[in-house]
Order: structure tokens, then sequence, then C-alpha cells
């Protein structure tokens, strides 16, 4: 018994030990354990907190992020750890640890949202645009926020497109004063807020982006206007437009000339139309996508004879633009213009006349002819969703000249010699855009920078010319005029800012600022007539001249359909030789002719109620000195 009694007592010692040894051990584990806790932000967009993973590297312990961005690791052996971050929308974060503590606490995390740039997406719908929209604050490389401006949707207004009927155009357009001087819109005459119509001479007139007027700082003046048929849109802008496009006071009107259609490899449009007075118009296009290359080439001819006796016309308008995507994020395009016309030109009659019967014509002399060139290149690059670059270069190669009996309408033409005036004009000119947009406090803001340079060479020249009634351009003595003949060079440098400040989601103000370098030369000689004599007189001036306009624009939308906008910008306009030697006793000139200056300010509200009706009312003041 006592044998036995020994080998349990003996038995029951050794277990006793092996679960002492076994709880000891527990115990010292235990004690070699502890928490791991931390906090993680997310950078501008705390809703993706609720879907980060929190995970020690090589082992199956993780969690779970609450909403506040808190996680913790219970009962962590101590060691050496890799806290893995994950999240369908942060950017993965591997963090260091070394856990020998009760609680071990990870200094705050931030975690950084992914950014993926998707490629451009083109969305085309139908909507009720009553043919005019606006502008969007930024489009292209452009900024418009607060500024007056209109966009004539040519697809939706009604209007006789072989014929360019201005006064349908722009008929949904208020406030601008049309002028139709021929019979088939071959000139474009529009005006703003009291200035001369004439040849749209107060607006920067443009097509595609580049200037289309005969020298922007000598001749101002459009005498070729795009084939309405051709043009898909036309913006424009008021005064307020002089910081981006130039100092003049009316604003910018640009002809945007339809594309080549994305869809379709050939694509052939023929339009003809007869009308009354001899009218007959054929308008053909041609364009196209393959693959990167892309082509879209228009002819018009245009013929006919207005309502007055003397109005006959014949038009031709030619058009080609060439594009090639170098990849998704470059383009480059070529473009080439062509216009000619010859436009017999009626008249001779008096106020008391013209009230009258105002269709007669009582000079069947007089002529005008014109011919356009414009080379224009395009370079976009589109870096990222974020910075865009635009540059335009042009070259312009053209001619103007008018015939016939060019005295006082008060004299009737004696059907002696004719008088002729013959402009040539070279120009060059390029315009570089940078737009970039940025993050400030929480809002999207737009930076534009860019620049300006031009240079143009105008030439214009006055004297008899062959007698008869046809359309002959000829001097009668070439070598040495009776008038005058002049050289007008001169060249423009110009850099300029624009900033959008998003203040918040209802109120944005744009500053911005031009500088402006500006040189108009003039040479030549002109004639005067004494009793015994004509005296040639030379002539040489210079002008330079530089300053710096400012501007500001303030949008604040009241409700979504709701923008009430303010702009003030200052202007200016440079003398122009061209105007001051006209030889010719229909005309009366100022010597002391001095530089154009002032500013436009708009204030107004615009905005729509539903699908069918829109708004835009505003009070303007223009000050021209």
């Amino acid at each position: 018994m006592d044998i036995a009694f020994q080998q349990k007592m003996k038995l029951i010692t050794k277990v006793s030990l092996i679960l002492f040894f076994l709880m000891a051990v527990a115990v010292v584990v235990q004690a070699q354990t502890g928490s791991i806790r931390g906090t993680i932000k997310a950078y501008n967009d705390t809703s993706s907190l609720l879907m980060v993973h929190a995970h020690l590297v090589h082992t199956n312990y993780g969690t779970e992020v609450d909403s506040n961005g808190n996680y913790i690791f219970e009962n962590i052996p101590y060691g050496n750890y890799k806290l893995e971050l994950t999240s369908p929308l942060t950017e993965k974060k591997h963090i260091d640890i070394q856990h020998a503590s009760l609680e071990t606490t990870i200094a705050e995390i931030i975690l950084k949202v992914k950014v993926k740039e998707l490629e451009e997406v083109t969305i085309e719908g139908n909507k009720e645009s009553f043919g005019v929209i606006r502008l969007k604050s930024v489009e292209g490389t452009s900024i418009y926020e607060g500024k007056k401006n209109e966009v004539i949707l040519m697809k939706d207004i009604n209007a006789n497109l072989a014929t360019n009927s201005t006064r349908q155009i722009f008929a949904k357009v208020p406030g601008i004063n049309i002028w139709e001087s021929d019979a088939a819109g071959i000139q474009l005459g529009i005006g703003v807020r009291g200035l001369d119509p004439n040849r749209t001479s107060n607006f920067n007139t443009r097509q595609n982006g580049y200037d289309m007027t005969a020298d922007a700082l000598g001749y101002p003046e459009s005498y070729y206007s795009p084939p309405a048929e051709s043009v898909e849109r036309i913006e424009v802008i008021r005064g307020a437009a002089s910081l981006q496009y130039g100092p003049q006071f009316g604003g910018m009107v640009n002809y945007v000339l339809k594309k080549a259609p994305v869809d379709k490899k050939i694509q052939f449009t023929n339009n003809n139309t007869i009308g009354s007075y001899g009218l007959f118009s054929t308008f053909n296009s041609l364009g196209g996508t393959l693959k990167k290359f892309s082509y879209y080439t228009f002819y018009q001819f245009k013929t006919g004879k207005g309502w007055r006796p003397n109005t006959s016309f014949d038009v031709h308008n030619a058009f080609i633009c060439l594009g090639y995507k170098l990849s998704s994020k470059i383009g480059i395009k070529v473009e080439y213009t062509f216009s000619n016309y010859l436009n017999q030109q009626p008249g001779g009659l008096t106020d008391a006349q013209f009230e009258k019967d105002p269709s007669v014509s009582l000079r069947s002399r007089n002529w005008f002819k014109s011919n356009w060139n414009i080379l224009a290149l395009n370079f976009d690059y589109k870096i990222n969703s974020k910075n865009t670059i635009n540059i335009r270069n042009w070259a312009f190669l053209g001619d103007r000249s008018a015939v016939g009996f060019l005295s006082n309408i008060s004299r009737v033409d004696n059907l002696s010699s004719r008088e002729m005036i013959a402009d040539t004009y070279k120009n060059i000119g390029s315009e570089g855009r940078y737009l970039r947009k940025y993050v400030l406090g929480k809002q999207i803001s737009t930076l534009l920078v860019g620049y300006r340079y031009y240079q143009g060479y105008t030439t214009k020249k006055q004297g008899a010319a062959e007698n008869g009634n046809g359309p002959t351009f000829n001097f009668l003595n070439p070598s040495k005029l009776e008038s005058s003949d002049f050289a007008f060079p001169g060249k423009n440098l110009a850099f300029f800012t624009e900033n959008i400040f998003t203040l918040s989601n209802k109120l944005t103000i744009t500053p911005g600022l031009r500088y402006e370098f500006i040189q108009t030369n003039s040479k030549g000689y002109y004639t005067s007539s004494s009793v015994l004599d004509t005296i040639y007189t030379n002539e040489s001036r210079s002008l330079s001249r530089e300053f710096i306009l400012v501007g500001l624009g303030i949008s604040y939308y009241a409700h979504k359909n709701i923008e009430l906008y303010y702009n003030i910008s200052q202007n200016y306009r440079g003398i122009s030789f061209t105007d001051m030697r006209v030889t010719s006793d229909a005309y009366k000139v100022d010597p002391n002719l001095k530089d154009e200056t002032g500013f436009n300010m708009d204030l107004g509200g615009r905005g729509s109620i539903k699908k069918w009706f829109s708004y835009d009312i505003s009070v303007f003041l223009l000050e021209y000195n």
C-alpha cells in the first residue's frame, strides 16, 4: 500500500510541476503582448476613410478603419512589423513598426487619394438654345468668366445663309448695330455701344482664333466675311475682351468654322441657291477623318445683282484645314483661307435724292475688288487635365482696290478719268496661351498667361486711273501718283494674364492685366495743288508707346440658374496713319488726331427659367476719349 501510494504521489507531483510550468509560461507569454493603435486621415476626401483596411504584413492580424480614421490591433506579441493600409480610393501605404510595449501608438498617417486622368469624353445632345447661348467660364485656353458674351449657333438660327444676311444672323444679339453695305453679305459691318459699324473696325475680328482683318494696327477693317454655310458658331464678346484679345473698344468677334466629321472617312455637302436679282450661290464642302488625320475643305461661288442698278458682284471663297493628332495630348492644324471678290458700287445720291427714291444710282463706273490669303498653324498640347498650351501662328497677304468717280457726293460724274485707291497688306502674327487649373483652398481656380506678337506692313496708293466703265484697276502714272503713295509698317508686342479666383461655389473674382507695346510708322508723299503746279510733300512719322491695361470681373451665382456679373476693363486704340492720308475733297481729317483711350463697364444678371425662357439684362458704361 505504501509503495502504490508513493508512486501515485510522485505522478501527482510530476503533473503538478508540468501544469505549474505551463501556467508560468502562459503568464510570461501574456506579459509579452500589447495593442497597436493609430489614426489616419485622407487628403481632401474624408469619405475615403470608410473603405481603408489595416493589415500587419505576413500575419493574420487585420482590421477595418472606422469612420473617424481610428484602428487598433489587440494582443499582438512584441516584435517588428510592417503596417499596410489599403483602400480602393487611396494610395497604398506601408509603415515600419517596433512593437515593444503594452500599447504602441502610431503617429497620424495621411493617405493620398488616388488620381487617375481619364480620356476626354464628348457628350452630344439636343437642347433648346434659341439660337444663342453663352460661353462657359473656361473654354480651351480662354477665360470668359463674368464677361458679357453671346454665342450664335448657326444650326439653330433661321437665316438666309447663302446671302450671309447679317441682320438675320445677328438678330438675337441685343445691342448690335448692323450696317449692310452690299447685297450679298460680302463685308461684315457690325458695331456695339454706339461705335462705328463700318467694316467692324472697332472689333477684333477672328476666324478660328486668329486675325482675319487687313492690318490690326494700320487698318483694322474686315473686307472678308466667312460664308455662313461654313460657320459652326460665332462668338461675340463685348468690350471686356480687351485684356485677352487686344485693347480695342468693341470687343472680339470670332467665327468658328465647321470641322471634319470624326465618324466618317469622307463626307460631301452641296448647297445651291437661286434667288431674285440674278442670285446664284453654290457651296461645296468635303471632310473626313482617317485615324489620326483629319481634313475639311469648302469652296463657295456667289454671283448676282442687288435691287439697285450698278450692284453686280462675283464672290469666290475657299478654305482647307488639315489636322493631325501626334498623340492623345498633342494636335496640330494647318489652315489656308482664300477670298476674292469683285463688286460694283452704286451711289451718287444726296440725302434729298435718297429720300425721294433710294433705288436710283447715279454712278456706274465705281468698282471694288478684294483679294485675301490667310495661312495659319495651330498647336495644341494638353499636358494633363490641369495644364494646357495653345500656340497660333498666322501670315496674311492681301490687297483691296477701289476705282471710280470718288469725288464729293454732290458732284455729278463728269465721265472723265477715274481715281483709284489701292492697298496691299502683309503681316504675320503669333499668339500663345498657357492655362493652368489649380486648387486654392477647397476650390478650383484658373490661371491664364499669354503673349502676342504682330508685325504689319501696309501700303496705300492713290492716283488717276484708266477711264472707262469696267473694272480695270490700273494707275495712269504708277511711278508718280497724283495723290499719295505711303507705306505703313507697324509692330505690336503684348503680354497678358487673367486669373479666376473661385472663393466659393457661388462667388468668383477675375482680375486681369495686359502690357502693350505699339509702334506705328509712315513714310511716303502726298500732293497738293497750287495755281501753277502740283506740289509733292514727303512725310515720315514714327510713334512708339507702351502702356498697361487692367480689368476686373466679378461673378455671383445667386441660384444655379441665376448669375449676377460685373466687369470693368480699360481700352485703347492707336491712331491709324492710313486714316490720315486719303486725298479727297469728300473727306476732312483732323491733323491733331490722337490715340483713343477709355474703358468699358458692365453690370447685369442672366439666367434661364426651365427650358422656355432665357434672359440677360445688363447696363453698360463706355468712356471713349
